[in-house]
């Protein structure tokens, strides 16, 4: 199910962002909410692009971290896993082997909670 703001729409989200801090979910929600309605990039796309902000800042492991969320915001979108892992590589060049490498672990641990 693709959603006209993946943020604003998504009440399953919003409810994960509240349980970390119920302040901090309202405040999320409402700035990326704003960000995530402005109308010239598509919500896959968006998506795709917080994965790769992940990346670059490794942000994939820890309590309250967005790699899953952001995944899983990817693929409600429409993204595939071969989109995403295609990004994981292309963000090798950019933002290193290791650093991708951290994320496909990851990937991979998603995938497999995902078909339990």
């Amino acid at each position: 199910m693709t959603y006209k703001n993946a943020v604003l729409d998504d009440q399953e989200l919003q409810a994960g962002l509240s349980s970390i801090n119920p302040k901090f979910g309202d405040f999320c929600t409402r700035v990326a909410g704003e960000a995530w309605g402005l109308p010239l990039i598509d919500q896959k796309t968006k998506a795709l692009i917080t994965i790769a902000v992940d990346v670059v800042n490794q942000d994939q492991t820890g309590a309250g971290n967005p790699f899953g969320a952001h995944v899983a915001m990817a693929l409600k979108q429409g993204a595939t896993r071969e989109e995403i892992e295609e990004l994981l590589l292309f963000m090798c060049v950019y933002a290193g082997f290791n650093k991708a490498a951290g994320c496909f672990g990851m990937l991979n641990e998603f995938f497999a909670n995902a078909e339990k």
